[in-house]
């Protein structure tokens, strides 16, 4: 007896053109993590950026609202299939937090309150496509969904926005994050079905 009922074809996709290959739409905004929810106070709560050399840059709650705001709305792609279409978010480009700070990095090592990491191109969060998000559809980030900041980086898989962001680790040559050195591709374009490595 099979173990998969013959013509089944697992959840329907949406014929929306928004949608990546593989991709179904949801409504709702599912919570995934790779461990328990970090409580993090706004009042301790500092953005460090590392350079390849040990510079270091770093924010206060207070510096990082003091900043020039944006307000995208993009489009969300899971590496589990979910996706969510116009989001709308409010945070600090990268292009702004990264703007005074000399580096000769091309990869980025982005690192969460909890021991979460993530790797990436530093070319992927510049030019308006990275922020340092804190609200999400006009109300402060929640815990469950990084708050009191996330990094949002809508062209990649969301493991990529990474949850609960303190800091960014600039670097010469790539080094594989938490999902990554879990056999994650080590880019993630929703577009190009890069789930895992090989893809």
């Amino acid at each position: 007896m099979g173990i998969v009922t013959p013509g089944f074809r697992g959840r329907a996709r949406s014929a929306d053109e928004k949608l990546p290959p593989g991709q179904y739409l949801v409504e709702d905004f599912p919570v995934l993590s790779a461990g328990p929810t970090p409580r993090v106070r706004t009042e301790t709560w500092r953005f460090t950026v590392t350079t390849e050399t040990g510079q270091k840059h770093e924010w206060s709650w207070a510096d990082l609202k003091a900043l020039p705001l944006e307000t995208p709305t993009v489009d969300i792609h899971c590496v589990t299939r979910w996706s969510k279409l116009g989001t709308t978010w409010r945070g600090v480009s990268l292009d702004t937090l990264l703007e005074d700070v000399d580096t000769a990095a091309d990869y980025v090592m982005v690192e969460s309150h909890g021991g979460y990491t993530t790797s990436l191109p530093l070319e992927d969060l510049l030019d308006g496509q990275a922020w340092i998000a804190y609200e999400f559809e006009g109300e402060d980030l929640p815990s469950e969904h990084g708050g009191p900041a996330r990094l949002l980086v809508p062209h990649l898989y969301f493991w990529k926005s990474a949850k609960w962001v303190k800091g960014l680790r600039l670097m010469l040559d790539d080094d594989p994050g938490f999902w990554e050195a879990a056999g994650y591709h080590s880019y993630g374009d929703p577009w190009r079905e890069q789930r895992y490595q090989g893809d």
